[in-house]
């Protein structure tokens, strides 16, 4: 049974990632996924400094607090500094990341925090907190709140696809026609950090930012239509958790390590596949 709940957590990790990285990767955005995964661990330290528990309610909040602030962080360097996104990105996320490094290194000796969680997680152990739903079965208190997640931004991605889709291919002409650019820019930015925030605990920032960019850079490979990508990027996402995960098991390596191998070496054959179709019908046609 235990398989099973790793699996299915770190597949829902690839839906919710999948769902926000199409939309980063499209808006050449995807590193803004791994700063807020970075940017966090301020967030959690402090948190817990306050609270005294290492709880998932209060971990979350100072994590979710953390996010927002690297996010309007990157905002005030990218619009007032003038800086390039990238340069901003790198700018804070790593402030932020080396922040909380010292935190918990000077302050947390006896706390239950370790910077290695944060980077890799714990999703080997997550059997070890079940928590009954509706009385009918059992599953992993990190899997409820990812699957929780999963609704909401599935929910937000088909309320709200028209805005996105407009303002993430062509926001020029969404601005011209009236669309409110900058708030479909933040209903995206939250979800992007609801998703780190909530899936960081479970599967580490390392594993976060290769669901965000690995699946939906695949996906963009094999198809063209976008709504053909949400869907291609999750169904490979949790293919690569499940490949992943036996990997994992049979080396007896980290989950976290294995899937986002997995996921890099289904890129890179993808791609070498799509380039070679690529070549051999250009000769075929000359």
């Amino acid at each position: 049974m235990n398989d099973f709940y790793i699996i299915f957590t770190a597949s829902l990790v690839a839906i919710n990632c999948a769902l926000m990285g199409s939309f980063l990767v499209m808006r050449k955005m995807v590193m803004l996924g791994d700063a807020i995964s970075h940017a966090v661990l301020p967030g959690i330290f402090i948190a817990y400094f306050l609270s005294g528990s290492t709880g998932s309610l209060p971990i979350l909040i100072g994590a979710a607090f953390s996010g927002i602030i690297a996010t309007l962080i990157i905002e005030w360097f990218t619009k007032r500094a003038r800086l390039q996104s990238d340069a901003a990105i790198g700018v804070s996320y790593t402030l932020l990341f080396a922040i909380g490094i010292i935190l918990i290194s000077k302050f947390g000796q006896n706390a239950d925090l370790d910077q290695q969680c944060v980077l890799y997680g714990e999703i080997e152990y997550i059997s070890l907190w079940l928590k009954p739903v509706f009385g009918l079965f059992e599953l992993p208190k990190q899997t409820i709140i990812l699957l929780s997640v999963c609704i909401i931004l599935i929910a937000a991605v088909v309320w709200g696809y028209k805005g996105l889709f407009i303002t993430t291919f062509d926001p020029n002409f969404a601005l011209s026609t009236g669309i409110a650019v900058g708030f479909w820019h933040y209903f995206l930015m939250s979800g992007v950090s609801l998703t780190t925030v909530v899936s960081f605990e479970s599967v580490g920032a390392i594993l976060v930012i290769a669901f965000l960019s690995g699946p939906p850079a695949i996906a963009y490979l094999l198809v063209e239509d976008f709504k053909k990508m949400l869907i291609l990027a999750c169904a490979i996402g949790i293919l690569c958790s499940a490949l992943g995960y036996y990997a994992a098991k049979w080396l007896d390596v980290s989950v976290a390590g294995s899937i986002s191998t997995v996921i890099g070496l289904v890129f890179v054959f993808v791609f070498v596949a799509v380039n070679l179709l690529k070549s051999k019908r250009d000769v075929i046609s000359a």
